[in-house]
């Protein structure tokens, strides 16, 4: 395996992940096991957001991208050389965070909705007309 296959894996794998975080709630509605891995991924990025630990997939790519007689990522790491100022424009990052995270939380307030309406179903009691055996 090349470095370069390694460096362009761990971004798929980034995005991936960056996907995750702000769909995986909506996952959560059919799979709802998956709101634990969900609500840690969204912690991580809230972690990643403070700059306080370097993303270890950032890592993994400026490492491969060294390795590969490539130049690093961005100074901001994997969003700013992939997605900020090619998805959206640099100057809207307030704009879209608010947007993802407007997003996490309708995937989460529609995830409880969910829940509740499965309690409600699982423990409701026949009604006439409706003979459950």
């Amino acid at each position: 395996m090349t470095y370069r296959v390694i460096s362009e894996a761990t971004m798929v794998v980034h995005f991936l992940v960056i996907a995750y975080i702000g769909l995986g709630g909506f996952l959560a509605w059919y799979r709802p096991r998956l709101i634990w891995p969900h609500l840690l991924a969204c912690a991580w990025g809230l972690v990643q957001l403070t700059g306080l630990v370097e993303c270890p997939l950032t890592a993994l790519e400026n490492w491969a991208r060294a390795h590969a007689g490539e130049r690093g990522l961005a100074p901001g790491g994997f969003i700013d050389t992939y997605i900020e100022g090619v998805v959206y424009p640099a100057d809207h990052i307030a704009l879209v965070r608010l947007i993802v995270v407007s997003v996490i939380l309708v995937s989460w307030a529609g995830f409880l909705f969910r829940l509740r309406r499965r309690a409600e179903v699982a423990g409701a009691t026949p009604s006439p007309g409706n003979t459950a055996r």
